[in-house]
């Protein structure tokens, strides 16, 4: 399969007399993805546009001498991937860290696994006492021992290095004694609003796993800027990375505003290959910080401020996704009618989405179980109160335990769900406990919002996935867990609408379906 990447689609299906080509495709399998473009053989290239498409005759009366003609054969042609949500920094920063990932993306599958990893990296870089020592990507819902590592576990490997290690899903970590120590928690620090700190039973003492803002307790975790001399050489790898998989549009949704401003530098230093669509996250943003933020619509080498981003809730891989009625398993020590928990509070979050809408500015907020899912919408409910729905595509990032009912809201209130649909078959399996066999099976409820004709996109988080277009189309499609379980298969796409999802779907999401998404 190829990838036309790097286009502009404001393409013109007429020929005209002063026209000629760059490149010519031609080929049986060229996928427009445009229900009003069908039975293209041919499109031509000029430059960076897209300036015709049709049958090969009609289109290779644009070739010149030095016209390129390429025959696909039986390759097809597709519109460039476009990534509807993802941390694109976090991807380029999380290669300076230890990568604790399970199978089919590494190799940890026990706690002695982390151990020794850790171990091993503090001997070979010969790490002074002192120096934090941070990894990335256990699962503790795929380790042999099925639990967390603790802060006994991790002292194992060291107890004169702190120590963190952040969870899978990106809402989690666990840290060593050293860590408690130099930051000083210890059992008579609370939690923060939006976060827990796990415990021993019979002492109260924290046991090492952060949740949620808990994790901002210490100083050092995956969110800690990158050194300038660092900074532009492993985002230019990400970009590549991302290029890789042919994906023409990246998201850094979520953003701090240094390294947005760092962006800004190294595209003006030499643009990037691939745009670049960053959405500063803006929980703790005061009312002046966020007035301060202008959406841009355009492009500036390669780089774009797209809106802003909120999260008002954890991740259900982590059972801390907020619901509206009590998990079927929770975390170790939870009540029978535990429900996990805002990380963001309604009254703070409401008038600055009221605020966000009536200025125009796009919004993306992470909302993963439906009772965050009902947050969303009520804010924007009441926001929009007596007012005409304006054109305002507010995105719900990843919408994983969305309700039939809220389907109904959402497309009144015009929100576009970004499904997470990666999760059937990385987590799947563990989902089905958390949450029993009905509400697993509506995850990531893609096949009914296409059912019900409400725009949707579908992604895979990288870095908490990697950013692999056409295995996320393989998961949405088929719905298989690790164990070769259909999770819902009632809610699979066909390949037409997952390939939809992550082209035109996605430009529509960034309002962007005028120039991308499609060939045409």
């Amino acid at each position: 399969m190829l990838i036309a990447s790097g286009l502009e689609l404001e393409a013109k299906s007429s020929i005209t007399g002063d026209q000629s080509a760059d490149v010519i495709f031609i080929g049986d399998h060229i996928i427009t993805v445009d229900s009003a473009s069908v039975d293209v053989t041919a499109v031509a290239v000029a430059g960076q546009e897209i300036i015709a498409t049709g049958s090969a005759e009609e289109i290779l009366k644009l070739k010149k001498s030095s016209t390129r003609v390429i025959e696909l054969g039986e390759n097809a042609l597709v519109p460039g991937f476009i990534d509807a949500h993802g941390h694109m920094t976090a991807v380029a920063k999380l290669t300076e860290v230890i990568d604790l990932a399970p199978p089919p993306v590494g190799y940890v599958e026990s706690i002695n696994d982390i151990v020794a990893l850790v171990e091993s990296t503090i001997e070979q870089q010969q790490l002074a006492p002192g120096t934090w020592v941070l990894g990335f990507g256990y699962d503790d819902s795929l380790l042999k021992e099925r639990r967390h590592p603790n802060r006994n576990d991790l002292d194992q490997a060291s107890l004169d290095h702190p120590i963190m290690l952040t969870h899978a899903s990106g809402h989690l970590a666990t840290v060593n004694s050293a860590a408690l120590k130099e930051s000083n928690i210890d059992k008579y620090t609370k939690n923060p609003p939006g976060g827990v700190i796990r415990r021993i039973s019979d002492t109260g003492e924290p046991n090492g796993v952060m949740e949620e803002t808990a994790m901002g307790l210490f100083p050092r975790n995956m969110l800690t800027p990158i050194e300038d001399s660092k900074f532009e050489n492993l985002v230019r790898q990400a970009i590549q990375r991302y290029v890789s998989y042919g994906i023409t549009t990246i998201q850094d949704g979520g953003a701090n505003m240094p390294d947005i401003e760092k962006l800004r530098v190294v595209a003006k230093n030499k643009p990037y290959i691939a745009d670049v669509v960053v959405f500063p996250w803006s929980n703790y943003f005061d009312d002046n910080q966020l007035l301060s933020i202008e959406a841009e619509s355009s492009y500036t080498d390669g780089l774009r401020l797209g809106g802003v981003k909120f999260g008002l809730d954890g991740s259900p891989q982590g059972r801390t996704a907020f619901l509206s009625e009590p998990y079927n398993e929770g975390p170790p020590g939870t009540a029978s009618d535990y429900r996990a928990y805002p990380i963001f509070p309604a009254e703070q979050f409401n008038p600055k989405m009221a605020q966000l809408l009536e200025r125009g500015t796009p919004t993306l907020v992470h909302a993963n179980g439906d009772g965050a899912i009902d947050m969303l919408i009520d804010g924007v409910a009441a926001a929009l109160k007596n007012k005409e729905i304006s054109d305002h595509r507010t995105v719900i990032i990843h919408a994983q335990l969305m309700r039939r009912d809220q389907l109904k809201q959402t497309k009144k209130l015009g929100l576009i769900p970004s499904y997470y649909s990666a999760h059937p078959f990385f987590w799947g399996d563990w989902h089905r406990r958390s949450f029993g066999e009905e509400r697993a099976a509506f995850i990531s409820p893609a096949a009914e919002t296409a059912r019900m004709q409400i725009p949707f996109t579908i992604h895979n988080d990288a870095p908490i996935v990697p950013p692999d277009m056409m295995r996320l189309m393989w998961v949405a499609v088929n719905r298989k867990t690790r164990s070769d379980f259909v999770l819902g298969p009632d809610q699979r796409l066909t390949p037409m609408q997952a390939l939809h999802a992550i082209t035109l779907g996605a430009a529509y999401q960034y309002f962007e379906e005028d120039k991308k998404g499609s060939i045409t």
